[in-house]
Parts: structure tokens; sequence; C-alpha cells
């Protein structure tokens, strides 16, 4: 299909795929601006007629020719200065001191597929068919500026990707303060604002609240995208649900300080940004210099959040997360921390790592206390050498002896942090982040490094990389332990110390480009402190992240499920861990935490050698259960189906492509006596096709229940009934924190 349609006159730029239309023209004057943003609609020759009129404010007819002011029009990319007083997209500081720059259009150009952002994690198209891009160029002349604006429709799902390049034409030196990289005008305010929001060990909450005049946004300002607000929001029409209505979905592929914000103009109007985070930002541009913005991704959809969340996870999954991970089921491992935190031995890891072995576990992946002189969180991080009285034959010999029992190895690091109590501190105590004369704050005990100086960087890698190539290791988990203070580098002028948290995480970018370059078989998984650095951005370098250090089953229920409105389950590091549980105390069934970690990436956080002959009977059960649906599951289409922030009960489900086999999760709270069977209507089946319903039982077989239509499993949907003794039996009642598993296979279609 053709995503790029230009009428020259007036001009005007129709981007569409399969489910969007993006209409841009150019104003007399030369400003873009934003027609029509919404479903997609036949193309025409003149769409004129969306531009409508607003009434100014009578003292700005004062203007030159009496025009309209810049208040009243819908924007592609405003600055602030002229007659546009909202929130603007870009502030450009000339060396006469003014901050206003008037970019007006210059030229286009279409280009099939789309190209690569410098330096900086995006989207991509495997194949020029796959999207379109469309550059508009705009010049300031005065400012001796340009600025061009990307736009990249894709093929399918709704979604269009955003960025901004500044250059440097001129003779003078420029300074970006503000540099947006969508701006999106809408003519109406009708919506309601779904951001996600938390803390350490809550992160991803979902949070509403209906648009009012001014503004409303979320920010990071730590360094890192944050546990407490992610760089994501979506407005929704207010009676859109979660499988009808209109949805936007704005997601900024970006791991530092952001800004996403709406602002609700006198004139109705909703004008959204995205961006880096303006505060504490600038950006030197000298002559023939130039400035690449992050991306962003918009994703339209007509059904609802389950459909924005479908979009984001088809093209994340699979057009922004890259090498032979992407594709591939992960493998399932056990993770020693929880088990034995620094108290760590050779003997003690091959312990774990040959009961896990005889489970069925694929992988044993070795967390901290392994190097320097790290025997506790006070020393050695940033000393990344192997500890002889910990590991006599270090990782290389460790390694060695894990994969002989027939299981990969994985290590956990946290390259960007140092001890002061380290040889690293004491060789260089001027690379870390901190102000000069002033007291550098630690947490965790540990510094934040100086990952804007390529010096440091390239130490780190030359340690890492060193350990790679010895040893035989196929994950590395990469952590991140604590946010930024005292953001200032020895390495930067004064005036350009706003440089710095934006040229830390490209150093962060630059470190994971080499190594995933040079060891491209290791599969990376992110983390920082669970879940503080859970972005896009990330995923463009490792494929999945821990998703919380809260691996409770019960609020890894509502964890993940505020995750996956813009996040897939591939992505979604999911454990089951000991109880009582280390972050609530609570005590969840062994049932219900495998349950819940199916829909992720599944693993352990125990010493399988203190569970009951039983229960390590039940997590082989339950690895071989997730071996066979993985597939499944994690590339799958996701769907929510109840929410666990509304009731006692959540529940999600997975459907193939192909609609011929879905995995189904419902879980519950709290137990209640003597009460009616509940009903679980389900989604995304094929309504004429007949599936055979089931439920995995103790020997690791399943108990088939039924054969219902597709229509019946929507539209009646699935009966918890007492006469099955898995659930709910008043003779036998399953308690507290429960959990079922329903697997549906098609056995015929009419």
């Amino acid at each position: 299909m053709q995503h790029i349609f230009v009428h020259e006159s007036p001009l005007t730029f129709h981007l569409q795929n399969d489910a969007l239309s993006y209409i841009i023209a150019i104003l007399p004057g030369g400003l873009p601006a934003q027609l029509y943003c919404g479903r997609r609609i036949h193309d025409r020759a003149d769409f004129s007629y969306l531009r409508g009129k607003a009434m100014p404010f009578s003292v700005a007819l004062t203007m030159a020719n009496d025009s309209i002011p810049e208040e009243s029009m819908r924007l592609e990319y405003p600055c602030y200065g002229s007659s546009d007083y909202r929130q603007c997209a870009v502030s450009l500081l000339q060396e006469n001191g003014s901050r206003l720059a008037v970019f007006a259009y210059d030229s286009y150009k279409i280009l099939p597929g789309k190209p690569r952002l410098q330096s900086l994690p995006a989207t991509y198209a495997e194949a020029p068919e796959e999207a379109a891009t469309l550059v508009l160029r705009l010049r300031d002349r005065i400012a001796g500026a340009l600025c061009e604006l990307y736009y990249t429709v894709f093929s399918e799902g709704g979604a269009l990707a955003r960025s901004v390049r500044f250059v440097n034409e001129g003779a003078q030196t420029l300074s970006l303060e503000r540099a947006m990289s969508l701006c999106l005008d809408l003519p109406d305010h009708d919506y309601e604002w779904i951001s996600l929001n938390g803390a350490w060990a809550r992160e991803r909450t979902p949070a509403a609240a209906r648009l009012t005049p001014g503004l409303q946004g979320v920010e990071s300002l730590r360094g890192n995208s944050s546990h407490q607000n992610n760089p994501f929001l979506a407005l929704r029409r207010p009676h859109a649900t979660e499988h009808s209505g209109e949805v936007l979905g704005f997601s900024l592929v970006y791991s530092g300080n952001f800004l996403a914000q709406v602002q609700v103009d006198q004139n109705g109007f909703s004008r959204v940004l995205m961006g880096i985070n303006p505060a504490w930002f600038s950006w030197e541009i000298k002559p023939g210099d130039s400035f690449q913005t992050p991306e962003a991704v918009m994703v339209y959809s007509d059904q609802g959040l389950n459909g924005m969340s479908r979009s984001f996870h088809r093209l994340y999954r699979t057009r922004l997360v890259r090498g032979p991970w992407r594709d591939a089921p992960r493998p399932i491992l056990i993770n020693n921390w929880e088990a034995t935190e620094f108290d760590i031995s050779e003997e003690v890891i091959l312990k774990i790592a040959e009961k896990a072995k005889a489970c069925g576990i694929e992988m044993f992946v070795l967390d901290d206390g392994w190097f320097g002189a790290r025997r506790s969180d006070r020393a050695g991080l940033g000393d990344w050498v192997p500890a002889p009285e910990v590991l006599p034959d270090g990782i290389r010999g460790l390694s060695e002896k894990v994969t002989a029992l027939g299981m990969k190895f994985g290590l956990w690091i946290e390259p960007e942090m140092v001890n002061p109590d380290s040889d690293l501190y004491r060789a260089h105590p001027d690379w870390i982040l901190r102000i000069p004369d002033r007291r550098a704050t630690l947490f965790r005990n540990q510094c934040v490094l100086d990952f804007s100086r390529p010096e440091v960087v390239d130490h780190i890698h030359g340690m890492l990389a060193k350990l790679l190539r010895e040893s035989k290791i196929s994950y590395i988990k990469w952590d991140m332990n604590r946010s930024i203070t005292e953001c200032f580098s020895a390495a930067l002028p004064p005036h350009r110390q706003g440089e710095v948290f934006h040229r830390y995480i490209l150093g962060v970018y630059a470190l994971y480009e080499r190594l995933i370059s040079e060891f491209p078989d290791i599969l990376f998984e992110s983390c920082a402190s669970g879940g503080g650095r859970f972005d896009p951005g990330m995923l463009y370098y490792a494929p999945q992240t821990w998703t919380s250090d809260d691996t409770d089953a019960y609020e890894r229920l509502r964890i993940q499920y505020g995750t996956s409105l813009v996040y897939p389950i591939s992505a979604m590091g999911s454990h089951v861990s000991a109880v009582p549980n280390l972050q609530t105390g609570r005590r969840v069934s062994l049932r219900m935490r495998a349950d819940v970690a199916f829909f992720g990436t599944f693993g352990y956080e125990l010493d399988l050698n203190t569970l009951t002959d039983e229960e390590q009977a039940a997590v082989a059960r339950d690895t071989a259960f997730m071996k066979a649906h993985r597939q499944l599951i994690q590339f799958g289409d996701f769907y929510r189906l109840a929410s666990p922030f509304e009731g006692n009960d959540a529940a999600w489900m997975v459907v193939g492509e192909d609609r011929a086999e879905a995995v189904v999760g419902w879980y519950h709270a709290l137990h209640a006596v003597n009460t009616p069977a509940r009903t679980l209507k389900l989604t995304g089946l094929n309504p004429d096709a007949v599936y055979t319903v089931s439920i995995p039982s103790g020997n690791g077989t399943a108990r088939e229940i039924g054969a219902f239509y597709g229509d019946e499993l929507m539209n009646v949907g699935v009966i918890s009934r007492p006469d099955r003794p898995e659930v709910d039996d008043f003779l036998h009642p399953a308690g507290d924190f429960s959990s079922e598993i329903f697997l549906l296979k098609e056995t015929r279609a009419e």
C-alpha cells in the first residue's frame, strides 16, 4: 500500500497505514500544521477544509495583515516567543541572547523504509515496503539552523515514529535548550490521560484522569527513566474500554531524563509533548555540527487499550529488539541472589545448579559478590575481576563446570557504578559524577561513573570484554542500582554541564552496542533495582528487563498488568521466588507463583535444595509446561481480561497468531465461602472455531473440560465450577491467592 501521499497545492502530506491517517499542511508563511490524526480515511486532493478557524484574542488582531496568531493554530513543531504562548517544542539559544526560532518549510523528501538514528536506539524496518519516512526540512535562516522532522509510518498497527534532527548551518554557535521528539496538537480535549507511575517494588501502576485546562505530565530528572514514572502516556476517549474505542498511545525510546506532557489551552486544543526533559538540559551545536533527538512512537487504536498495547507489543518485539534473541524463546533460568545474597562459594553455587539441572532448568545465573572485594555492598564495585577466595578457578572455571552439567551460564554485572572502596575509585577518583568542593551523595554505598567520558566507557569495556572472551557466558544481567545525583562532569567546561545527563545515557548505549556487537549470541537482560529503567531504549540492546525487585506473585499481577500496557510479554523478567516473600512477607502458593511467572520470561529466585520433594517435582512439571508453551506465551497476542486494580480477580490470555491456540491465566486474591461459579469472558479467538478447553493437571498432563465455539468462550465465557476439584471446592478450598491456567486448542473451524 502507499504510505505517503503528497498534494502540491496547497502543500499537504497524508501519512497512512492500515489503521491511521496523519495529515500535515504547510501554512502560508511556511509553518507546518497538524490537520488530522486518527482513524484511517481516504486520501483526497484537498484537505484544506480541515484547517478550521479559532477566534483569537482581540489584541492579537493588531498584527500585520490582521493574521491569526499562532496560538490559534495546531502546529507540528512550535517555538515560544512569537504568538504561540503554549508549551513549545524547541528553544534555541543564539549568540545575541534570543531563544526564538522560526522554522519555516524549505523542502521535503520521502525515503523507503526507515533510516537509522545516529548513536540512539530506535525502531527499524527490515524491508523497504514495511514503512516509509517523510522528512520535512525546515529552516531558520536568521539563526542559520536546519530542523528536520522525521515521520516514519509503518504498514501495520497504527504506528508512527517521530524524531527531530538539528544542523547548525551558520557561523554562530547555537545551544539547544529544549528539543522535543514529538509535538501533536489535537483539536479537542475529550480524553482521559493514562500514565504508568509507582516506586521501587511497585512499578508501572496505571493512573487515569480526565484532561482539564492546564498542564498534566510525568517526567524523570533522575538520570534514568525511573521507577516513579515511565516514558509513556495514553489518551483514550471517555467511553473507550480495553477492547473498544479510540486510544492514542505515546512512548519514548529513551532511557534518561524525559518529559511527557499534555497542555489543554483556552481553545480546548490538547498539545502533546514528549522528549528529553528540558530541565537541566542544553546542548552546544557548533557550526557544521548536528543534534539528534530520541525517537517517540505514537500508536492509534480504535480497538481500545488492548488494541494499542498489541500494536506496541508487535512493533517493539519485532522491530525494536534485535539480534538472535529477538525471535528465540527465552531460556528458563535460576538466579542465586535470593538464595544466597553475598554468601557465595563455588560449592554452594554448583549445588544449586545441579538441583536446577535435575528439575529441567536451562541456565544458572551468578549474581552479585563474585568479584574484587565484594563481600558486601560496601566494597569492590568497579573491579570486574573474579575473587579467588570465592571462586578459586574464576568465572572461567565456574562457567565451564556449569556448562559441563548441561546448562548455560549467566552473570550479574553493574558496570555504571563504583564503590569508593575499590581499586578503580582509588586510581581514578575524578571518574565519578560529582560537583567540585561538594560532598558526593552515596546510595547503596556507591557512586555513578561518568559515562559521558569515552575513556571511562573504554576502561569498563576492556574489563568486561576480557571476561566474556575467556569464559562460557551466555547471559548478562546488567544492573543499575541508583539514580544520578550531583550531575557534573570534570571533563566538560561550565557552560556545557547541561549536556552531561544526555551524554551519560549515550555512553551507556555505546557500551551496550560494543558488547552486543562483539558477543551477539549473549542474551542481555537490563535491570535497575528492578524496573527503574524499563523503557524502549533498553529493549533495543537488551531484549528483556527485570520487571521489578518485588517477586511476590500477588504484587507481580499488578506490576506485570501495568507493564503490559506498552511492553511485550517477552520483555518481562518474571521469576518464582521463595516464601515468605523477601519484599512483602506474604505466602503465596507455589502454584500461583508459577502461574503468574509463566507470562514473561520465567525462571526461579530461590535455592531448590530447600524445597520438599513434592515441591521439586512441581518445579520440574512447571519447567516442562513452560518449555512446551513458551513460544506461544512469549510471542503470541496478549490480551488483558480482568484488572487486579479493580477487583478480587485478575486475568489475561495469549492467543497464537493463527488463533488456533491460547493460554489463559485467571487469578483470585482472597477466597470467599459459598459463592456462585465465576465466569470469565475470553477474547481474540476465531468465533467460528471449536476449541478444546483443558486444565494442566498435577501429573504434567492436561484434563479436558469441554469443547466450545469461540463465540461461546468470548460471549458466555469459561466457567469456574465447583465440580472441578482444582478450584474453589468448598470441601477442599483453594484458599487465598489461587490461580487457574486454561489451555485452548482449535479442533475444527466452521
